[in-house]
């Protein structure tokens, strides 16, 4: 901040006299700091890998959770972020750690080996998920875009609170319970696609989306060799470009869920051909996305995709 010369004096002595009255810990100002001081070492520290989960701790924990979520940036790519020593120094004093888990964040495991807090609670998704790999095939490791995961991390992650803060169990549970209230939309969202459009194909950039495409009665006609090269950051080999290509030339799909996080050249060519061929492009990301919770968030994915699928 800055101070004009002709009041710098005049300013130093107010602030002297309030920093007096501070220090003498009898002032309003003083207790009031104190309050909130208070309240903010009385919250769990929680440390979420990305900022999805980051937002379902803050509306079961609600003032009680103290959250730094490490991936928050729509620009970062989850799958190659690279901790820094903040994110180390917040784990370290964690109570309550979530992770994804299924290989989609293992900077959160790197940073474990080494951080001095053997007491914390890490949360993994894919396990609270029960879902696992089809027989031979790849395992879709984005199980936040699983709605009934979603509502089963919840009352993880209540539990695990109330155990960490017993004073406030009923808080968290009651919290719970009212976000899976909130889930019964984008449930009631995902059976209105499937009544309408049950078994339409579609195309995605990577298999991010999948669980909502297919709970929605959509049917993935993209080449499983296109969407892992992507999601690996792998060259994607010309046959196989030229397949995922000829869904749009050949107008084979109805729409196409494009990952806005993680575009390339490739990913970029196939965008180019649904738009060339008046094919709806649906982006999706894999953080949330500012101003958004996770509701709304899920709730404007499923809008987009029903849009693009009525015309």
């Amino acid at each position: 901040m800055q101070v004009s010369s002709a009041r710098g004096p005049a300013l130093l002595i107010v602030v002297a006299l309030a920093l007096t009255c501070g220090c003498g810990g009898s002032s309003v100002s003083g207790a009031s700091d104190s309050s909130r001081s208070a309240a903010a070492s009385d919250a769990v520290p929680v440390v979420a890998s990305t900022n999805v989960y980051g937002d379902l701790v803050e509306q079961i924990g609600g003032d009680k959770v103290d959250v730094v979520s490490i991936v928050s940036d729509p620009a970062q790519d989850p799958h190659s972020y690279e901790a820094s020593t903040q994110n180390q120094l917040a784990l370290s004093k964690a109570e309550l750690i979530v992770a994804n888990g299924g290989g989609y964040d293992d900077f959160i495991g790197r940073m474990l080996r080494s951080a001095d807090n053997p007491s914390a609670e890490v949360i993994d998704a894919v396990k609270v998920s029960g879902k696992a790999p089809a027989a031979g095939g790849e395992f879709n490791e984005h199980v936040w875009y699983d709605v009934p995961t979603t509502g089963k991390l919840a009352d993880r992650i209540a539990d695990s609170l109330a155990e960490a803060a017993p004073g406030d169990a009923d808080t968290f549970r009651q919290n719970a319970k009212t976000f899976k209230e909130k889930l019964t939309s984008l449930q009631v969202k995902e059976e209105q696609i499937k009544e309408d459009h049950e078994g339409t194909a579609v195309a995605v950039t990577e298999p991010v989306p999948l669980y909502l495409t297919e709970a929605s009665g959509l049917r993935n006609s993209t080449p499983e060799d296109f969407s892992e090269a992507v999601e690996e950051g792998d060259d994607v080999s010309p046959g196989v470009l030229q397949q995922t290509l000829e869904l749009f030339t050949g107008r084979q799909v109805e729409a196409l869920v494009y990952n806005e996080q993680t575009s390339g050249p490739q990913t970029e060519k196939v965008k180019d051909a649904a738009e060339d061929n008046g094919i709806p492009v649906v982006p999706v990301t894999e953080t949330l996305p500012r101003g958004e919770d996770y509701v709304s968030w899920m709730a404007a994915n499923l809008d987009a995709l029903n849009s693009a699928l009525d015309g």
